[in-house]
Parts: structure tokens; sequence; C-alpha cells
């Protein structure tokens, strides 16, 4: 198998305990997230998807509905955790662990393959993929994180695409914002998505290392490879059409009701 893409679902989150199995526009959270990851697969060469959950109500639900899922220990600290121990649940050796994150169901499918083939063949340890945002997105974003502060991850990145930095706060500063919207449509605003694919040895390297002082902090994963001279290629994709920082609160779920109702539904495409 060159490629499995893990879809970790755990029940007892703690600012949304159960959110995997929440409806959204009458469709479970972890369903939408298994959907995107299915039509993935299906485009990319020899590959597969799986969700890895913790808890027997998300088993059920999967199975129920054709999902492949797979039971991993509800002691692992991260997604990237139990996406490795999800292919070692399935007896796999992808060339390529994709860890989409269960709480971003409107994650395009054609991000997942362009985080997949970049992390096959741009010689990083991981990819993971952003948006450039408009001064109209990223006016939206301040007035989201107005309500939500820790929903939504910025990056920096150098001029070969590998990260510098992710933080729930908005990067970079702009002393002259406004010569700067005057100048184009685009801001330097780069909007992460939640979604990384590792190398098999690199993943296992990850694991393997204690938590980061500044992944503490921010609450963010991929730091801890930062902070360990590992490298992460960052890929440029289209913006998606519901661009929502993935699903946090109850609040986060109505206001994705409300995109799709004003958008149309990703999950009917």
């Amino acid at each position: 198998m060159k490629t499995l893409i893990v879809v970790p679902a755990r029940y007892g989150s703690t600012r949304f305990p159960g959110k995997p199995l929440t409806l959204i526009a009458g469709k479970s959270m972890v369903s939408r997230v298994a959907d995107m990851a299915a039509k993935a697969a299906a485009a990319l060469d020899d590959a597969a998807h799986v969700v890895a959950t913790d808890d027997a109500r998300i088993e059920e639900h999967c199975r129920a509905r054709g999902i492949p899922v797979v039971i991993t220990n509800p002691a692992l600290p991260s997604g990237s955790d139990r996406a490795l121990a999800a292919a070692e649940a399935l007896g796999v050796q992808p060339e390529v662990v994709v860890n989409l994150q269960g709480d971003s169901p409107f994650t395009p499918p054609t991000h997942i393959i362009a985080v997949s083939q970049a992390a096959m063949m741009s010689g990083a340890d991981a990819a993971t993929p952003y948006v450039r945002l408009s001064w109209e997105a990223l006016d939206a974003l301040r007035a989201h994180k107005l309500k939500t502060p820790f929903s939504g991850t910025t990056l920096t990145h150098d001029v070969n695409g590998r990260a510098l930095w992710f933080s729930k706060i908005i990067l970079p500063a702009m002393r002259k914002e406004a010569a700067l919207r005057a100048a184009g449509d685009l801001s330097p605003v780069c909007r992460h998505i939640g979604l990384y694919a590792f190398k098999l040895d690199a993943l296992r390297q990850y694991v393997s290392l204690p938590e980061g002082r500044y992944e503490q902090l921010e609450g963010l994963e991929q730091l801890r490879l930062i902070e360990n001279g590992m490298s992460i290629q960052c890929v440029e994709v289209a913006p998606d059409t519901i661009a929502i920082p993935g699903i946090d609160t109850p609040e986060d779920v109505a206001l994705a009701e409300r995109l799709i109702a004003l958008h149309g539904d990703p999950a009917g495409d």
C-alpha cells in the first residue's frame, strides 16, 4: 500500500464531547470526513482509508454505514499517534500515512490528494496544505476568532515551501496593512488546513518524541516536528467551498449549517 488515509475520531473531546457523532445538516461529522477520505483514496494509486476511534459508539456508527473502522487505545495523546496505531492495527506498511482530522468535515478530496502526493515526492518528513486568504476571508477569520479564539490556525513558510511556524494567532503581523490591501486581493496570511501526510518512518519518529514546549502552549501537535528539526512541506491549495477551520464548538456546528444553506452541501457532490 502506498497511502493510508486515517480519520482519527475521539469521543471524549474536552471542548465538545461526542462531536464525531454530531449531526451537521443531518449527517454525522465522522461520516462526512470518511466520505471525503474515500473519494481521495479512490483517486490515488494504491490507497485506502479508515476511521480510527477510541469509542464503541463511533465504531458501531461507522460499521452501520459501511465505513472502515479500527479501535485504538483511548490513552493515545494525539491524532497522529492514532493514525500510526491504525496502520499497525491493519497490519500494513504504507509509504505515506495521512492524518485527516476528524473535525474537518469540509476538506475537499483534492486537498487530501495534493498533500499525499507532496509527502511522497517532496523529500520532507511530512506535508500539509494551506490556503492563501483573501482580505475578505481574513476579515471573516478575525471575526470568527472573537468568539472562538482557538479555532483556526495560520502558518508561515520559507521560499521553498518548508514550514517555519504554525500558530493559533494570525500570522504574520502587518505594520502597513492598508497599503497591502490596496496592492492586491490576497492577504499574506496562510490558513492552515488540518491534515498531515507523513512518511511512515517520520511518523514513527514523531510519536516517539516527547511533547514539545510550544506544542503544549499552542495546542498544535505539528510544532513538535519543527521543534525537533523535522521538515514539513506546505502545499498551497484552492480555497474550499465552505471555509470553516474545523468544528470545535456547538457554535461552529451552527455556522457550518448556515454555510451549507448558503453554498450547498459538499456531501451531495
